[in-house]
């Protein structure tokens, strides 16, 4: 069964392969693609394969930019702030210092991890894979630098710290007086060019030049006990004794072990943590010994009363609406699951996607209270103190990422093919 195409035609630079969709199990021929095209699963709205018109040198190129920009970044200030004679400025590890400093530990550990030690593994990773992937043999253990550097890629946020530090810019227009530095111009350039990395990356024809060995027809190979592996995208039959994935050595499973079970526990403790992330103040202003706590529903009403009217709505959206999204988005999905529902699959499937995309951008709130906390802090003038909510919210944002990975949609197709199938016929596997 084909893929279904979109996109301009030229010379296909591609071979046929068979490969598993992720989203809803099906086994089925990627036919040859040209540059620029697209792969669709013919049953659900998930992407097969995307190839890129830019060539590995290209990418190499444009993580080389990255990695120095990053560089650039963690070594120059993000922003002074003045204000009754006193300034002090802010570097990328002021937030995670400053919650230290106020016994949040936990919480500047994941801060420092996906706005520092992420991008770097992810970038380091990125030019070591792609610069000897250019050997003729390429050495086996760089499919586990290239696995690994996968895992790392949605725990980088480096795209949504520049919007957690343009929250910060405007919640402190009022307060003080605030100026850019060069981190902040770094920041900006290194985001536009990640986004331009990562929709010109082509990561399954540099899995390709890392196993020449394996053969590109994957219409010719036998369906029976197929899998396909959830790193790389290689369909193989586990062995037994060996049950990994020849190409990158991650353990094949036919569906995520344990996967409702596990999901459940990730958003109820999820669902708990999101009450006193809104009960308990994210942030304290202290200014001439008065205190005054605010909570994140308490923000956005600032910034309405202050008629920051995009930026309220950006915080509402992605500090109250995104969480409460994903939590009823991955209840409906277990529960559909496990009733084996067989209505809107395609729908759900969507609706997957979707929760796994949006779940890292509840961390702008996160990021703007690290800079705050850091940057105000001028005795009995004003200063601003992050909560205790702030690692409540930080718990539901982690568990509902991690919830949205152990959730494998494949299961809803299977759960609707069970309960549709005449008793004792075969499960649905290879076609619609």
């Amino acid at each position: 069964m084909h893929s279904r195409l979109r996109s301009s035609a030229d010379r296909p630079t591609t071979q046929p392969q068979l490969r598993e969709c992720p989203g809803c199990g099906l086994l089925q021929t990627v036919p040859a693609l040209a540059p620029g095209m697209t792969a669709q699963c013919a049953r659900c709205p998930t992407t097969l394969r995307r190839t890129s018109a830019h060539r590995l040198d290209h990418i190499i190129a444009l993580a080389v930019a990255a990695f120095a920009l990053l560089v650039v970044m963690c070594s120059t200030n993000l922003m002074s702030v003045e204000t009754a004679g006193i300034s002090h400025v802010a570097d990328l590890f002021s937030g995670p210092e400053e919650l230290v400093r106020r016994n949040m530990a936990g919480l500047a550990a994941v801060v420092l991890f996906v706005t520092v030690l992420a991008p770097f593994g992810r970038l380091i990773g990125t030019l070591y894979v792609l610069i000897r992937s250019h050997e003729t043999t390429p050495p086996r253990y760089l499919r586990r630098v290239s696995a690994l550097t996968e895992k790392l890629r949605p725990w980088s946020m480096i795209e949504v710290f520049v919007l957690g530090v343009f929250v910060a810019y405007v919640k402190l227009g009022d307060l003080v007086h605030i100026g850019l530095a060069a981190g902040v111009y770094a920041l900006l350039a290194l985001t536009f060019v990640l986004v331009w990395m990562d929709s010109a990356f082509d990561r399954e024809r540099v899995w390709e030049r890392l196993d020449r060995e394996d053969s590109p027809d994957g219409a010719r190979r036998s369906l029976a006990g197929a899998v396909g592996c959830e790193t790389c995208g290689l369909v193989g039959v586990p062995r037994p004794e060996d049950p990994r994935c020849p190409r990158c050595e991650s353990v094949l499973h036919p569906r995520k072990p344990n996967s409702v079970a596990r999901t459940w526990a990730l958003v109820i403790a999820a669902a708990v943590l999101y009450v006193p992330a809104n009960y308990y103040p994210v942030l304290t202003v202290m200014q001439l010994g008065a205190g005054a706590p605010s909570t994140i529903l308490g923000g956005v009403e600032e910034l309405v009363t202050a008629r920051q009217y995009p930026l309220a709505a950006l915080v509402f959206f992605a500090s109250i609406a995104v969480p409460m999204a994903k939590v009823i988005g991955l209840t409906i999905m277990l529960i559909t699951t496990q009733t084996g529902r067989v209505g809107r699959l395609r729908d759900r499937t969507r609706l997957y996607g979707i929760v796994r995309f949006i779940g890292r951008w509840s961390m702008i709130d996160i990021f703007m209270e690290s800079l705050l906390g850091a940057l105000i802090v001028f005795g009995s003038v004003i200063t601003i103190e992050p909560g205790a909510g702030a690692v409540a919210f930080c718990g539901v944002v982690i568990l509902t990422m991690f919830a949205a990975e152990t959730f494998d949609p494949r299961l809803m197709w299977d759960a609707a093919a069970e309960r549709t199938l005449p008793e004792g016929a075969p499960a649905l596997a290879a076609g619609d």
